[in-house]
């Protein structure tokens, strides 16, 4: 499968940047990972969770913490329960409305961080676990791409099974409970995939801003859609664009592709703001 995908490239894009497998695996990983990342994104822009989820990106960290402290060689999947718990978990005490949302996701956030870091840190270790901080696109393993398109499947297949139950439950909860939907049930499960959704990506994309790439697509799209199909529709397109040329700008640069892929969506975000204010 792989082989076909390098053959078709040379094919069809004979260019030099092309020429490396690493560069057509990471080209691969752009394709599937940024509109996983536009469409969540969406609704995590719809019901205001932002900050969640740049709280569950920081909270990797405790992950990979714990699956070191557990002896893990690879800590993916301590960090892969961590940051399924901790979904639940704030999502568990949001609901108890015993503090505001931006409250308990802060206590959370840098509880689970400064643990993280203090687990890392012992012994000068840190430093081992620095990439998981920035992330390398450019490291994808043709294995890694398989376990990422099988998840791209998945979440196309949620997305379209759950989508309108989901858009209810963002738009007016008291709608949808009238409705018969169990708000809170959704609540959660949408939560555990953008968890799985963000601790596959923490690897390649990074912790420091993961957070960017789900919320950066949505709100520069909800500046120009003018209903609920363009917005989803426009974020998908920005995250596409933006991951590709953030990967082409970060070869010619030597920079960091997640960072870059970044900086491009905030230029996306800074035009369709400024278009939003002169159309006014």
């Amino acid at each position: 499968m792989i082989e076909q995908w390098y053959r078709l490239l040379d094919a069809l894009l004979p260019l030099a940047w092309l020429e490396y497998d690493f560069m057509k695996n990471a080209l691969l990983a752009v394709l599937l990972v940024t509109p996983i990342l536009g469409i969540l994104g969406t609704m995590i822009v719809n019901n205001r969770m932002a900050f969640f989820s740049d709280a569950l990106g920081h909270s990797a960290l405790t992950g990979v913490a714990a699956g070191v402290v557990l002896g893990i060689q690879s800590p993916f999947w301590a960090l892969l329960v961590f940051s399924v718990l901790f979904a639940v978990a704030v999502i568990s005490v949001k609901n108890a409305n015993t503090a505001s949302t931006d409250t308990i996701i802060g206590v959370f956030s840098s509880t689970a961080v400064a643990l993280g870091i203090v687990l890392l840190s012992r012994n000068g270790g840190f430093s081992k676990y620095s990439g998981y901080l920035i992330g390398d696109l450019l490291s994808i393993t043709p294995s890694e791409l398989g376990i990422l398109a099988l998840i791209f499947v998945l979440v196309l297949v949620f997305w379209a099974g759950w989508f309108n139950k989901l858009l209810l439950v963002s738009v007016n909860q008291s709608l949808a409970k009238s409705r018969g939907i169990h708000v809170r049930f959704y609540e959660f499960v949408f939560a555990i995939v953008v968890a799985v959704v963000v601790t596959f990506a923490i690897r390649w994309v990074g912790i420091l801003i993961i957070s960017s790439l789900l919320v950066l697509p949505a709100a520069a799209s909800r500046n120009i859609a003018a209903n609920t199909r363009q917005y989803h529709v426009l974020a998908v397109i920005i995250a596409l664009i933006s991951g590709l040329a953030g990967l082409i700008l970060s070869y010619f640069w030597g920079t960091a592709t997640g960072a870059t892929i970044v900086l491009v969506l905030a230029l996306f975000f800074a035009g369709t703001f400024v278009w939003k204010v002169s159309t006014r």
